[in-house]
């Protein structure tokens, strides 16, 4: 990178900006943006691959393009540097720097945390925060900034810090988070990828991977900052004694989503019952999981209420349900044999299965009919009950009108006693 202007150099600076060399640079730095565009666009291929932190969405928006960008314009600058002095290259670097600190942690935050608020506030900060530093850099303001950063010195215990160094540990902190996150989401939407029934296993292994990425990005985050790390083994006491007591729940609840994952007796997907609340499965994380019910509610579970409750799941062993529907068949009715055309009418409709097949029951003798019970088998839950019930009972509506078959409604028998002899008359009602 270019060295720091003085207040003598950058009066240098803006008068080779009005010199004819000055445009020679520009059309080369234009050139240079060109080629960094057309090499992502050939990297890249046709099919952009989704939510990619080296392409972003336009190309332009992504980490690869000022990267590539800052290293050919640094390659025309060193070439041009005999022929012509340089100019637009000294303030056009500093700005290309910038822009892939801006990329790359806004790209990073975004991947990672795609649903968080605060992340469009942190974006704008770290904006604002490089475009000020690429301007002091370049005004040559930066270094005496820094030097008086420097002499600002207090003691901590037996190390003098300085708010210099805090402030270039608080940088390097930020610099090995970020690139933690970034090696966390590449690895997360590697195992996430694909299908299968190993999501659960794939969805734990990638919670912990970014737990342990984290973990290693805070040590050496702190260390950067220059906070001892033997220091902690008092805060890890301190810690320990907060999770004992006052955290006791969360932990659990952690602990639970890692059993749940490890054990398998969940998986995302399942259609389970828990306090009272049914529904299909939608995520597992590792300290609540997901149940989307069939209307659209959803309901966030502590994971440690799926281990210390009765949970059902109706597809633990098997995703096939069964699902019962009655109709009732006036007396007189041949039922042995409505019930084959019947069964057949039910396996028809389309989300019926075959294996096991649909089956008619007489399950009773009603006060005003004959009562059958039919019984179907679905595997796919998650789409609703309901619906192919009224699908059967339509299919079976349809099979009785057809073969003139009545539906029996109630009927009584009224005894009207008049002043004359008894005359019992009988009315239908």
């Amino acid at each position: 990178m270019s060295h720091v202007l003085t207040a003598e150099e950058l009066r240098d600076l803006l008068g080779l900006l009005r010199q004819p060399g000055a445009l020679t640079e520009l059309a080369v730095l234009a050139g240079c943006l060109v080629l960094a565009w057309g090499l992502v666009r050939l990297i890249r291929g046709a099919d952009a691959p989704e939510g990619s932190i080296w392409f972003g969405k336009r190309i332009v928006d992504g980490v690869l393009f000022p990267v590539l960008a800052l290293a050919l314009a640094f390659a025309a600058q060193e070439a041009l540097a005999a022929a012509v002095k340089p100019a637009v290259f000294r303030l056009a670097v500093p700005m290309l720097v910038s822009l892939v600190v801006i990329r790359l942690s806004v790209r990073v935050l975004g991947v990672t945390f795609p649903a968080a608020r605060w992340v469009r506030i942190l974006e704008r900060s770290i904006s604002w925060l490089a475009w000020v530093g690429v301007v002091l850099w370049v005004t040559g303001v930066l270094p005496v900034l820094m030097d008086a950063m420097a002499d600002v010195r207090w003691k901590v215990g037996a190390t003098r810090v300085s708010l210099r160094n805090i402030v270039e540990g608080t940088l390097t902190a930020a610099l090995v988070m970020v690139i933690a996150l970034w090696i966390s989401a590449a690895i997360e939407k590697k195992l996430m990828h694909g299908s299968g029934n190993t999501l659960s296993l794939r969805k734990m292994a990638a919670s912990l991977v970014r737990a342990l990425l984290l973990f290693v990005g805070l040590l050496l985050a702190l260390s950067a900052v220059g906070i001892d790390l033997t220091a902690l083994s008092v805060l890890g006491g301190a810690i320990g004694v907060g999770v004992g007591f006052g955290l006791q729940k969360i932990a659990a609840n952690y602990v639970s989503g890692f059993v749940i994952l490890a054990e398998r007796s969940l998986r995302i997907g399942d259609t389970v019952k828990v306090d009272g609340f049914e529904g299909r499965i939608t995520d597992i994380r590792t300290r609540y999981t997901v149940i989307r019910a069939l209307n659209g509610r959803e309901s966030i579970v502590p994971n440690e209420m799926l281990i210390t409750q009765r949970v059902e799941n109706s597809s633990l062993a098997d995703p096939k349900v069964a699902i019962n529907t009655a109709v009732q068949v006036a007396y007189g009715t041949d039922v042995r044999a409505l019930r084959p055309r019947l069964e057949a009418a039910v396996r028809k409709v389309p989300r019926v299965l075959d294996q096991p097949g649909p089956a008619v029951q007489l399950a009773d003798f009603g006060a005003d009919g004959l009562n059958l019970n039919i019984g179907f088998w679905i595997a796919d839950p998650e789409n609703g009950q309901g619906n192919v019930r009224s699908e059967v009972n339509l299919a079976a509506l349809d099979l009785l009108n057809e073969l003139s078959i009545e539906i029996p409604f109630p009927q009584r028998v009224v005894h009207a006693r008049g002043n004359g002899p008894a005359a019992p008359e009988a009315a239908n009602s």
